[in-house]
């Protein structure tokens, strides 16, 4: 069975508890509220009746006009005398009376509600003045006239709720339409994302926590045809860079296996065949070691000194820096501290100012500051900068600009300082001129690291 038809059969047997269990409980309680109603009203009667009576013949001076009087009101009323235990006058026939008689209803003044036979009577007596007259009106209804009010009441009450239920169970169902139909087309959507058919993708108007999935299910959706892209463009970008090396193995191979190449051309086709198995060595091993990085949980966080940190990458690129003839200044405040995996972090810290180093003028500026419980580490260089253009793609696998060498060393650096809880972005440097590098390492709450100064 289908959502839809599972709520809207769900609202509706709650509608129908909810109303049948209203409807008994007003059932039940409307002929208490009549029985009181009445029993109000026939003492408000009773009273007006005594007054006006009391008033207009005394005691019982003109009996034939006081009877008379009596039936003009149309009422069931008894006139009672308590001291002959009599019923001196009846709107009700003998048969009647004589079987309240009978029953012994006169008995007892507080008995409010009278039997005979099947037959129930709400009553109300109220005492003429003086009381010592002992003449009381007696008024009654018979319980059969308030059936017929209950009954006529509960009809339209039950016209009401059929209505009512009608009407609700329509909204129970444009209500469960709407809330279902937001699913139904997300289906359809995760349909294309199944297919791969991004492009062809639609945003879907919903309200709440269906909207939030919707964005996250489109968000999801772009991420993952990113994601394709880059894959797509990973792999035509590795062919390419593992073409071209090989090729060339390949045709002095077959030149020297051939005898094209002698003397000194063997020579260096030999030597170019070992550069470019080298080359092929470096791309491999950083291709093994992104894959690493992105698959691998092995990563052992520690805590580090900022300042030991940086010296230790400058130590590894002085070399290149004497001999490209650039200098590297750097502004590192005291108490600095990282955490992550100290090899791994050296190796992206390294990439990142070798990056600079291949692309600088002259000098490369490194600073390291705390700033809202952040750790930001930039560098920058005086060289031309990066395209804008490049920008967005230049953390990507085998994107390379002018004097790039494999392509991984930009993507390798962003995943290790991922997994230390940062981030790295580029732009011009305002300082220098060139590139800029910004990396950012949010505050780490793991209270499980080592530490080492």
């Amino acid at each position: 069975m289908k959502l839809r038809s599972q709520l809207t059969l769900a609202f509706t047997g709650l509608l129908l508890v909810v109303l049948t269990v209203t409807g008994y409980l007003i059932y039940s309680l409307i002929l208490e509220i009549l029985v009181q109603d009445e029993r109000r009203q026939l003492e408000e009667t009773g009273e007006l009746l005594v007054s006006f009576l009391t008033e207009q013949y005394g005691t019982s001076r003109d009996i034939q006009d006081f009877n008379q009087f009596l039936n003009e009101q149309e009422l069931q009323l008894i006139l009672y005398d308590r001291h002959q235990d009599k019923v001196l006058f009846s709107t009700m026939s003998n048969a009647v009376v004589a079987g309240f008689i009978k029953e012994n209803n006169f008995a007892n003044p507080k008995e409010t509600m009278w039997q005979l036979g099947s037959d129930r009577f709400v009553t109300s007596r109220i005492l003429f003045s003086p009381d010592i007259l002992g003449i009381e009106l007696v008024l009654l209804t018979p319980m059969t006239d308030l059936h017929a009010v209950q009954q006529n009441f509960f009809s339209r009450l039950f016209l009401i709720f059929l209505i009512g239920a009608l009407l609700a169970i329509w909204l129970s169902y444009y209500l469960t339409n709407k809330l279902v139909t937001p699913l139904t087309l997300l289906q359809h959507q995760l349909k294309k994302i199944e297919k791969r058919q991004f492009d062809d993708m639609e945003r879907i108007k919903a309200t709440g926590e269906i909207k939030e999935v919707e964005q996250s299910v489109y968000e999801m959706a772009k991420e993952l045809q990113r994601y394709m892209k880059s894959q797509q463009v990973f792999f035509q970008n590795a062919s390419h860079e593992l073409k071209t090396p090989l090729m060339s193995i390949q045709g002095y191979a077959e030149g020297i296996k051939d005898g094209i190449f002698e003397g000194e051309d063997r020579d260096k086709g030999l030597e170019t065949m070992v550069e470019e198995v080298k080359r092929l060595k470096v791309i491999i091993n950083e291709m093994i070691l992104l894959a690493k990085l992105d698959t691998e949980k092995a990563y052992e966080p520690v805590k580090l000194s900022g300042n030991v940190m940086i010296d230790s990458v400058i130590d590894r690129v002085i070399p290149l820096l004497n001999e490209s003839n650039i200098t590297l200044e750097k502004k590192v405040e005291d108490n600095i501290t990282l955490y992550a995996d100290e090899e791994k972090l050296l190796r992206a810290l390294s990439n990142i100012v070798l990056n600079g180093i291949r692309h600088a003028e002259s000098q490369i500026f490194v600073h390291a500051y705390t700033e809202a419980k952040k750790t930001i580490i930039t560098i920058e260089d005086d060289g031309e900068g990066v395209d804008e253009e490049l920008i967005p793609h230049i953390f990507h696998r085998f994107i390379k600009g002018k004097s790039g060498e494999t392509g991984l060393g930009l993507a390798i650096a962003r995943a290790i300082i991922e997994q230390s809880n940062g981030k790295i972005s580029v732009d011009r440097s305002a300082r220098l001129g060139g590139a800029r590098f910004t990396i950012t390492f949010y505050e780490n709450k793991n209270k499980k690291l080592k530490e080492k100064l």
